[in-house]
C-alpha cells in the first residue's frame, strides 16, 4: 500500500472527522425537525387555507417569536420565488464521512480494517470487499422498497432488520472488529445519502417541472420523497451508534459483537419510533421502559469475568517485558510503529507507573477481548493476555 505521513494522516483526520460531525449534526437535526413537524401538524382551521391546498399547519415559538408552518397536500398554486433546499447536508456528510473511511481505513488497512486472527485477506481484497458492500446495500434496500415497500412498511421493517443481522454477521467475519461496525454504519448511512439524492430530491424537482409545465403535480412524488424521508430518520441512531462504537471496545471487542450491534441498533431505532409518536401525540410509554431493559439485560451480558488471580504471583518484572515488545511499538512516546508519530489517545507505556494507571484499558481490550494490539501486529499470545489478566487482577503492583 502507498505510504503516507503519519503526521498528515492525524491533520486529515482531525480535519475529516470535524467536518464530517458538523455536517452530520445538521443533516440529523433537519431530519428530526422535519419529520417532528409532520407529526405536529393539523388539520388547518380556517376553510379557505383547506381550499388552496393546505393539509396541515402548526404553530411553533422558538427564539423570541411565533412561527405559523403550512405544509399542502400537493403543491401550491403558484411557486415561491425562493424555495429553499435541505440537500448539502447530507451530501457533504457523506463526502467527509467517505473520506474517513478513505484515510483511515483504505490507506491503512492493516491497521484498521484487516484482522489477520479474523480473516486473512489482502488489502485489496479488504478494500473491495468494503467498496462493493456500501453499492450492494444501496441497491438491495432500494429494489425491496419498490416492491416489498409498497405494499408493507412492517414487511420492509422486519426484512431489512433481518439483513442488518447478515450483514454484520458477514462484516464480523472479514473485517477487524471495529472496522465491521463501521462497515455497517457505513452502508446504512450510503442507503440514507442515496435517498436523498436518487428518490428525495429528483422527487422535488418532478413537483417542480409539474407546476413549472401548468400541470397537476403527481402526488407520489410527495408519497416517494416522504416514504424514504422517513426511513433514514429512524437509521440515524443506529447509524450514529456504529459510528461512536470504537469508542466503546467492550461492544466490538465481545464474541458476539455482531448480535451486540444489531441490538443497540434496533434500541436506537425504536427510541425514534417512540419520539415519532410522541411528537404525533401517542405516548408509547413501554418502548423507553423496554428500551431501558434491554439496555441492562446487555450491560449484564457483556460485563466481563472477573479474571482470577494466578497460583503464583505475577510481578511487574514479568508484564514488562510483554509489554514492551506488544504494546509499546505504538503506545509509546517515540513509536516503533510507522503508523505513529506520538503515542495513540496520548497513552504511554514506557514505565511501570504509566502501564499500571491504564490496567483497566489494557484488561477491558487486550485481556478481556483481542481488540488490541490492533490486527495484532505485535502478535501477542494468549498466555501473555493471561499474564496480564492476572497481574491486573492481583492489583496491578509496580513495586
Amino acid at each position: 500500500m502507498l505510504a503516507v505521513d503519519p503526521y498528515l494522516i492525524g491533520w486529515l483526520d482531525l480535519v475529516f472527522r470535524w467536518f464530517h460531525v458538523a455536517a452530520a449534526i445538521v443533516w440529523i437535526g433537519t431530519s428530526f425537525y422535519f419529520v417532528a413537524l409532520d407529526n405536529h401538524l393539523r388539520e388547518p382551521e380556517d376553510a379557505r387555507d383547506r381550499e388552496r391546498g393546505v393539509g396541515g399547519e402548526t404553530w411553533e415559538i422558538h427564539g423570541g417569536g411565533f412561527y405559523r408552518v403550512e405544509k399542502f397536500r400537493v403543491a401550491p398554486a403558484r411557486l415561491p420565488e425562493t424555495l429553499h433546499w435541505y440537500k448539502w447536508e447530507a451530501y457533504w456528510t457523506w463526502i467527509s464521512g467517505f473520506t474517513l473511511l478513505v484515510v483511515l481505513y483504505y490507506l491503512e488497512p492493516r491497521t484498521y480494517l484487516i484482522d489477520p486472527t479474523v480473516a486473512n485477506l489482502a488489502p485489496w481484497e479488504a478494500i473491495a470487499i468494503s467498496l462493493a458492500g456500501l453499492a450492494v446495500g444501496w441497491v438491495v434496500y432500494d429494489a425491496l422498497c419498490r416492491t416489498i415497500g409498497q405494499r408493507s412498511e412492517l414487511a420492509l421493517a422486519a426484512l431489512m432488520l433481518v439483513l442488518v443481522a447478515v450483514t454484520a454477521y458477514g462484516a464480523s467475519l472479514l473485517f477487524a472488529p471495529q472496522a465491521a461496525y463501521l462497515e455497517v454504519g457505513a452502508m446504512l448511512g450510503t442507503i440514507m445519502v442515496a435517498n436523498v439524492f436518487f428518490v428525495i430530491i429528483p422527487a422535488h424537482h418532478e413537483l417542480i417541472r409539474a407546476k413549472e409545465a401548468g400541470r397537476e403535480p403527481d402526488p407520489a412524488a410527495n408519497i416517494r420523497g416522504k416514504q424514504r424521508s422517513v426511513h433514514n430518520n429512524y437509521m440515524t441512531l443506529p447509524v450514529l451508534f456504529a459510528m461512536l462504537a470504537v469508542h466503546f471496545p467492550f461492544t466490538y471487542g465481545h464474541a458476539d459483537s455482531w448480535l451486540v450491534l444489531v441490538l443497540l441498533m434496533l434500541i436506537g431505532a425504536a427510541i425514534r419510533v417512540y419520539f415519532n409518536n410522541r411528537h404525533a401525540g401517542r405516548t408509547l410509554w413501554w418502548i423507553p421502559v423496554g428500551a431501558a431493559v434491554a439496555l441492562a439485560g446487555i450491560a449484564i451480558w457483556l460485563r466481563p469475568a472477573s479474571t482470577p488471580a494466578a497460583g503464583t504471583t505475577v510481578t511487574v518484572a514479568q508484564v514488562m517485558p510483554v509489554v514492551q515488545q506488544r504494546c509499546a511499538y505504538c503506545h509509546s512516546l517515540h513509536p516503533l510503529s510507522k503508523q505513529f508519530t506520538s503515542a495513540p489517545m496520548g497513552i504511554a507505556f514506557d514505565t511501570p507507573r504509566e502501564v499500571a494507571a491504564h490496567a483497566a484499558q489494557i484488561k477491558a481490550l487486550a485481556v478481556d477481548s483481542t481488540t488490541m494490539p490492533l490486527g495484532n501486529v505485535t502478535h501477542m499470545t494468549a498466555a501473555e493476555r493471561q499474564l496480564l489478566g492476572a497481574w491486573i487482577a492481583a492489583g496491578a503492583k509496580t513495586g
